[in-house]
């Protein structure tokens, strides 16, 4: 199973293991980490999962959708590899995935 290195907002790195074709938004509050609020449930339609990507995985992630760039552009904390965590699908590749959650807007 792929695991994911989530930093949280105080600077703890925690590892969470992730489901094959479940977002990385879904390992991140089934591991119980709560500051990551997801709110809209993985619609696409808030931006309560924002993380920041290591830079190094961007390039195997896909494609930013309109909605999801437009979601981030309300954030005061948009980072050049920030995404939804509900937008990235986990798959084999990206064990060792490395996000932080971004400051709540």
């Amino acid at each position: 199973m792929p695991t994911i290195i989530v930093t949280t907002r105080e600077g703890e790195e925690v590892s969470v293991e992730a489901v094959v074709g479940r977002s990385v938004m879904e390992a991140i509050r089934d591991k119980g980490i709560d500051e990551l609020m997801a709110l809209c449930g993985g619609c696409c339609s808030c931006a309560t999962c924002h993380v920041i990507v290591d830079p190094e995985y961007v390039a195997q992630l896909s494609a930013m959708s309109e909605d999801e760039d437009d979601l981030l552009d309300s954030s005061e904390h948009r980072q050049p590899t920030s995404r939804l965590s509900c937008q990235i699908r986990m798959k084999d590749e990206l064990t060792g995935l490395r996000v932080t959650i971004a400051p709540e807007d």
